[in-house]
């Protein structure tokens, strides 16, 4: 069984992808190196919005940033966060065709 330790960063984390938005960007990290006119369009947050939840993301340590000339590209390869949305899926896919069967 985990310490309390393991818990206490395990619930930073959670708490950070417990926004729909913050979740978002980070699925749309995990497979993309994305700037933040990039992940604005796809988010549909304005930049200045974006960019206050990818300073959460990035103080969390779930997002890295990468720079080129003037351009800032971010990414994820966080285990954890494709684990909780790898699990996320199943369950809702689980959740979905268990309601269609019952109807």
């Amino acid at each position: 069984m985990p310490n309390d330790t393991n818990f206490d960063d395990e619930a930073r984390l959670l708490a950070l992808l417990a926004n729909e938005k913050r979740l978002l960007i980070a699925g749309l990290l995990l497979d993309n190196e994305l700037n933040v006119g990039e992940l604005a369009k796809r988010v549909g947050l304005s930049q200045s919005a974006l960019s206050q939840h990818l300073a959460r993301l990035r103080e969390g340590k779930v997002v890295t940033t990468r720079r080129d000339a003037q351009t800032i590209y971010y990414s994820t390869t966080h285990y954890g966060v494709r684990k909780i949305l790898a699990t996320l899926s199943e369950i809702y896919d689980q959740s979905t065709a268990t309601l269609r069967n019952a109807s």
